[in-house]
């Protein structure tokens, strides 16, 4: 195998310095993530001076813009790939997949083209016959690679507009919304706000809410009932694999069979929860879901890919692609399709490639694993949380998300500000049925016992502070 040295010998002196100067900023960021305070250490102003705002007159050498880039930034960014941020559902980056990454920007493909980019494409297709496989979902589903959550909602959900217009004899794609008939969408009064925003980007206004139990979970009869009650026309209903709060998972087994009954399309928004059913251990959160129709999940949550990377999965390949497919008299067209037919854009950087590398540097048993760890995080949080004076863990714990009160509102307030002010780690606040709460999003691969006990000590510190 080539060095590095011999490789960079063919490379212009100019891209070589920058690239190695990058790998360096690199490893110097990720070296601190032990250490450095989770929270960003420097306000948005402050990085902006630090850069500097006027654009210089002429060029400047590329590794010195590397650098400035790395010293101003570095202390405005937030330290969301160590093992102590648990705000959002935010996961790190696994080795291989953030390698893989950077090759994605070295090789520059644009992979929307089967045969433009061959390489992309094969990747694409290997690593979407694993993911059906780990999702337990039905094997030849069309699985689309698109920017994060939002989009895999927006395309599972546009692909059953227009499947449940089509059955009612009304082509939108041609026609059009306006004239043709409503589109009902049920979903659980918790869902998550993406769902609601895909289904403002599709023109199809506000969902009717399904009331939903003490976590978040759908009632299936309620479901039925509000079914029962509409005027038979195209429906959608939209499922939840993995509240954002509590975890929990819709019954999908009864809500799946009664929107079928009624000839709707069902959609399941798992962003992170949907990767329970790679897990012997907490495959029965997700019994059913594979019945749907459509699937939304995010890589860069529970697989912990980098950024700018979520997944749309449609059981029906021609759904997708009358939805989201087009044709340009100047492009290279293959009749197997092609992979830009099943996402909302034509260019698009190498996603699949991320995905894969993750994917191949766990195997089916690392991946369970990873999901299994997540989880006992969890547990170990929500068991050091109930030990903490004051405090009360609001939630079941099923999966990987905790939240805990320390009895008013405003002392949980006290308490969030307090931790982020600490620095140790980041759990963001939220608000849950109506209370203030700690909402602790257990999702990065680097997270470890340690980090979690270092973790529970910061909370035990400021709520005896507070």
């Amino acid at each position: 195998m080539e060095t590095p040295s011999t490789v960079a010998a063919g490379v212009d002196a100019g891209t070589a310095a920058a690239l190695e100067r990058a790998h360096a900023r690199a490893l110097q960021w990720l070296a601190s993530l032990p250490s450095r305070p989770v929270p960003p250490q420097a306000t948005a102003e402050q990085v902006t001076a630090a850069l500097g705002a006027d654009l210089p007159d002429g060029p400047s050498e590329p590794a010195d813009v590397v650098d400035l880039l790395a010293r101003a930034c570095e202390p405005g960014l937030t330290a969301m790939p160590s093992g102590r941020f648990f705000g959002f559902v935010i996961g790190g980056t696994l080795p291989a997949a953030l390698a893989a990454d950077w090759l994605v920007s070295a090789w520059d493909q644009n992979s929307g083209l089967r045969r433009l980019t061959p390489a992309h494409t094969a990747v694409e297709d290997v690593a979407s016959g694993w993911l059906l496989d780990l999702l337990g979902l039905p094997a030849g589903s069309a699985v689309g690679f698109v920017t994060g959550g939002t989009m895999a909602n927006f395309t599972g959900l546009a692909a059953g507009r227009d499947a449940v217009l089509r059955r009612a004899g009304w082509d939108v794609a041609e026609r059009g919304l306006h004239g043709g008939p409503r589109v009902r969408v049920l979903v659980g009064a918790e869902r998550h706000d993406t769902v609601d925003l895909a289904l403002r980007y599709l023109g199809l206004g506000v969902p009717q809410a399904v009331p939903v139990d003490d976590q978040g979970r759908l009632d299936a009869d309620a479901l039925a009932t509000a079914l029962a009650a509409g005027a038979g026309g195209p429906t959608l209903v939209a499922l939840q694999a993995g509240n954002v709060h509590s975890g929990a998972f819709d019954p999908f087994g009864p809500a799946i069979e009664a929107a079928h009954a009624h000839g709707a399309w069902v959609h399941v928004d798992g962003a992170f929860g949907l990767w329970a059913a790679a897990s012997p251990r907490y495959r029965h959160l997700v019994a059913g879901a594979q019945h749907a129709d459509s699937w939304a999940t995010d890589a860069h949550k529970t697989l912990n890919v980098p950024y700018d990377c979520g997944l749309a999965v449609i059981r029906d390949p021609a759904a997708v692609r009358a939805a989201m497919g087009m044709h340009g008299a100047y492009l290279i067209h293959d009749e197997r399709g092609e992979p830009f037919d099943k996402v909302p854009e034509l260019s698009r950087r190498g996603r699949a490639l991320t995905v894969w590398a993750a994917l191949r540097s766990l195997g089916c048993s690392g991946v369970a694993e990873l999901v299994d760890r997540l989880c006992r995080h969890a547990a170990a949080f929500e068991a050091g949380l109930r030990e903490v004076p004051g405090a009360t863990v609001r939630n079941e714990v099923v999966l990987t998300q905790v939240c805990a009160d320390f009895g008013s509102d405003e002392r949980t307030q006290a308490v969030v500000a307090a931790l982020l002010a600490d620095g140790t780690a980041w759990m963001t606040g939220s608000t849950w049925r109506g209370r203030s709460v700690l909402r602790v999003s257990v999702s990065g691969w680097a997270t470890t016992e340690q980090d979690v006990e270092r973790s529970l000590d910061a909370v035990r510190r400021v709520a005896t502070a507070s």
